[in-house]
């Protein structure tokens, strides 16, 4: 029971693979939740696990990109059983869990963040941030013109989901939002927003893992970890003391979340705005103004860490199976684009080198937390700041990833809203 697939226990993960198949094999599988839930479970582990396993690709978020590329090629070849790729679709698209999913990371995430974190850590890297977010939107847009991509489909399709945060918090809600704005199925826009996300963090790890190389060579342009010289101990995440959290001040925290997502739905009925876009900066404002209570804080740090480690992967493979043609996703993955993607990760990385020297901080740490604002979420940053050997960190990338993959999702939808394409 100690050997696991994912977070199966391995006899559980054999009865569960037997009955599946039996019901396979009988023709008809039940379509309600418990059984349905079994399935992705089933499938996304597996697939995670193959990914986990490979030796170099798992370091660059193999486990994603196996959870969602496999069950699509899956489909486009005809290879899982009709019977249980209708369980799979019909569940994903009645139940909407995906918008939970959401409501549970974003609102976790920003309120189980230290305060002080937040706010100290964010002013620090502010300036070398927005430069290069601004920087590299201006250079990978003009490298995809220039290639014949177009500058709205290389703006809106490729450079802004490298910097948008990932997978979770930023590729799946920018293909909501660009779906309701331009009216397609979401899945089609998900599958040519998800190979920029990819590529990009593949891009940061490596670049991150040669500026590793170059501090070594020339020790002035490295604070090994700290930002600025004379900072002897910098941020730290503030580790919550454990078994401390009940289960209703769980389920407080997931109502929270749910309900500040239903005000994103209804500042999107009145006003057209972006609804996971309008939850995030409400849970920002909510922190900042210490509304946030150390209970709910401890609680929505749980509801975090359940719904990234335990839904993640199942949700990626129904998303891969249910909503994702493979033609579309394998299309993305061109000479253009990804000529478009390394441009637009190393004018990031550059512009962070050139404005923390300029700002007296150290160029290699400020150009390695460029890096995660083009990586793939907290699994990126864990890839970017170990190829680096940078993992302390933790908390600058942290801000990178969300607050700047929060700023460039909604300035996306907000402009994408106004002009078209």
């Amino acid at each position: 029971m100690d050997v696991k697939i994912g977070l199966i226990p391995l006899p559980i993960y054999v009865l569960l693979a037997a009955l599946i198949g039996g019901f396979i094999a009988l023709g008809k599988m039940p379509t309600d939740i418990s059984v349905s839930i079994a399935v992705l479970c089933l499938g996304g582990f597996t697939c995670a696990e193959f990914g986990k396993r490979l030796p170099v690709l798992r370091h660059i978020g193999a486990a994603a990109i196996f959870a969602t590329f496999v069950p699509s090629f899956l489909v486009y070849l005809h290879a899982i059983p009709p019977v249980m790729l209708k369980n799979v679709s019909e569940f994903t698209k009645s139940s909407n869990f995906l918008y939970l999913f959401i409501a549970s990371i974003v609102v976790g995430s920003i309120f189980s963040m230290d305060r002080t974190v937040l706010v100290k850590g964010f002013l620090k890297i502010f300036a070398p941030l927005a430069a290069g977010t601004v920087v590299a939107a201006i250079v990978g847009t003009a490298v995809g013109t220039a290639l014949g991509l177009g500058w709205q489909h290389t703006l809106f399709f490729i450079v802004v989901p490298i910097m948008a945060g990932g997978v979770g918090e930023g590729a799946i809600p920018l293909s909501i939002g660009y779906a309701a704005i331009l009216g397609t199925a979401q899945g089609d826009v998900f599958a040519e927003v998800l190979p920029p996300v990819m590529l990009g963090s593949l891009s940061a790890i490596l670049m991150s893992g040669a500026l590793n190389f170059v501090g070594k060579r020339f020790p002035h342009l490295t604070g090994e970890g700290r930002l600025q010289p004379g900072a002897e101990e910098e941020l730290r995440v503030v580790e919550l003391p454990a078994g401390t959290v009940d289960i209703p001040q769980i389920s407080s925290a997931a109502l929270t979340a749910i309900t500040l997502y239903m005000v994103g739905l209804m500042s999107h009925k009145l006003f057209d705005f972006p609804a996971p876009v309008v939850m995030l900066f409400i849970a920002v404002l909510l922190k900042l103004c210490h509304v946030v209570s150390p209970q709910l804080q401890q609680a929505s740090q749980v509801v975090y860490k359940f719904f990234s480690t335990a839904v993640t992967y199942p949700l990626l493979f129904a998303i891969g199976a249910a909503l994702t043609p493979w033609e579309k996703l394998i299309a993305a993955f061109t000479i253009s684009n990804l000529i478009t993607i390394v441009a637009t990760v190393a004018s990031l990385m550059a512009t962070g080198f050139v404005v923390g020297r300029a700002l007296k901080m150290y160029p290699i740490e400020t150009a390695i937390i460029n890096a995660c604002h083009s990586g793939q979420g907290g699994t990126g940053d864990v890839a970017i700041l170990t190829a680096a050997n940078r993992m302390q960190m933790m908390p600058f990338a942290q801000i990178a990833t969300r607050i700047g993959g929060a700023i460039v999702v909604t300035l996306a939808l907000f402009a994408l809203a106004r002009i078209g394409m």
